[in-house]
């Protein structure tokens, strides 16, 4: 039995929910999401609780009941809240800064390195060495926030780079004489 797919997602104020056949559509202050689960699953609305059922005993259905229920749960959180990833940038003379739908950075490089932000997705730099990924989607915001981070990956020696806030960089002890 899945511990987390026996659990129904309730639905929080200001939010609405519908299901018509394996498609649910979320709708809350932050805007829409929907999500389309398998034939593995099945997917009720009672009042103010959305259920998720296996349609069998199959390792499958089993494995898809617990997704699926993560999926509609992650649905109504970001329609409420909505999720956030923040970056840190260590280096000397790494800036972030917003100018309009573009995220310009200075990374050691000898060009600027400009970042079009995707639509769905708001990005902020509260501090020049701050970088905010917000937004309704997860997969999108997590996607967004790696995609930026690739630019230039926290190195082990010195530490510079750009890293997830809070994120633990191993550090290795340099050349000796």
């Amino acid at each position: 039995m899945s511990r987390i797919g026996k659990k129904p997602v309730s639905l929080v104020k200001g939010v609405s929910a519908s299901v018509s056949g394996q498609t649910v559509e979320v709708k809350g202050p932050k805007g829409t999401r929907s999500f389309t689960a398998t034939d593995d699953v099945t997917i009720t609305i009672d009042g103010e609780e959305i259920k998720v059922t296996p349609r069998g005993t199959s390792k499958r259905a089993r494995q898809q009941w617990g997704m699926a229920r993560s999926m509609v749960e992650n649905l109504v959180q970001g329609v409420t809240t909505g999720f956030k990833k923040e970056l840190e940038i260590q280096g000397v003379g790494y800036r972030a800064a917003v100018a309009g739908n573009v995220l310009k950075l200075s990374l050691g490089y000898s060009h600027e390195v400009n970042f079009a932000v995707p639509a769905g997705v708001t990005v902020t730099s509260p501090k020049q060495t701050e970088i905010v990924v917000e937004g309704i989607d997860q997969q999108l915001v997590g996607q967004v926030a790696a995609n930026i981070r690739e630019w230039r990956k926290p190195e082990p020696y010195k530490g510079k780079g750009i890293r997830y806030k809070g994120e633990f960089i191993f550090r290795k002890e340099g050349k000796k004489k």
